[in-house]
């Protein structure tokens, strides 16, 4: 028991052992830290459907822009998306119609990957020091090797051969500093595949699921298709609304001739036919008048 007990008090053990918990609980405190963001943007995902993601945007535009740990990697994303644009078309008694810009944008939709932007670089690996981390079971595989050949160039260097019994007592100390030298890297090589086992597997469950439900959940909001595709598509919209444009154009004169005479003869031809027969109806009462002067003065000579 002193003797284990002697082990478990030489500083160099304790060293290994320290590094040892405090990766652990270094590791387990971002891990639980990146769960619990994770956990809390599925959940807000969740709640969306594909079908009201047009009158939802801003919604989630506005929790996504104010939570620190998705916001960068949202405006990234956002500056990707296509929006299902429409214009406004006046008809008959200035009624307004809206026509889509392209037939297949019927929602949002974007043009690259969402996974390119929501991955594990972005929001695992940048949250907290990956790389110290990963570098952990190196340094504690490094501190036996150190810790042991130290040990071994104290107890050399307390040999005394001054003496036979010196010598002996010397030697006792050399070999049971040798057992401890030899236990530092036991333990620092073991500790190291502890911690591998345990970071590799707290990863899995507490990091990587998460995520994948996240990616799964954010794919399912946003329909990925191509900027070639998409601008295809603007190609034809554009061919169609031109190739009607060029139809309305030659038709022009034919519509606007039967306009016209549509109008000449509802407005205009009345008009003329009333005042033919308002002229006619002055030129009979002119007549008859002159007629009536005329009669009067014969009368007057007789």
């Amino acid at each position: 028991m002193s003797w284990l007990l002697q082990i478990f008090t030489d500083i160099p053990i304790l060293l290994v052992l320290t590094m040892f918990v405090g990766s652990l609980i270094f590791c387990i405190n971002k891990y639980v830290f990146v769960n619990k963001n994770l956990k809390l943007l599925f959940a807000f995902i969740s709640n969306f459907k594909k079908t009201d993601l047009n009158f939802r945007f801003k919604e989630i535009d506005e929790w996504m822009s104010h939570n620190p740990f998705v916001s960068a990697s949202w405006l990234e994303f956002k500056n990707t998306l296509v929006f299902s644009e429409s214009i406004a078309l006046k008809g008959q008694n200035n009624h307004l119609t809206y026509k889509e810009v392209s037939s297949t944008v019927q929602n949002i939709q974007t043009t690259v990957d969402p996974l390119y932007f929501f991955d594990e670089d972005s929001l695992i690996i940048s949250k907290f020091n990956y790389k110290f981390i990963q570098s952990v079971s190196t340094i504690l595989t490094g501190c036996g090797p150190l810790f042991t050949f130290l040990n071994i160039a104290i107890a050399f260097g307390k040999i005394d051969f001054s003496s036979q019994q010196n010598t002996l007592d010397s030697l006792s100390g050399l070999i049971a500093s040798m057992q401890v030298a030899a236990l530092v890297s036991v333990i620092a090589v073991g500790s190291s595949l502890l911690f591998i086992i345990f970071e590799k597997l707290a990863y899995n469950n507490l990091c990587r699921k998460p995520l994948l439900a996240v990616q799964n959940s954010i794919a399912r909001l946003f329909d990925n298709i191509s900027s070639e595709k998409f601008l295809l598509e603007l190609l034809k919209e554009t061919k169609i609304q031109n190739n009607a444009l060029q139809n309305l154009i030659g038709e022009l004169p034919d519509n606007f001739k039967v306009a016209l005479n549509s109008g000449i003869a509802s407005n205009l031809v009345p008009y003329l036919e009333n005042l033919i027969f308002g002229m006619n109806l002055l030129n009979k009462k002119m007549k008859e008048a002159v007629k009536a002067t005329k009669e009067d003065d014969v009368d007057d000579l007789f």
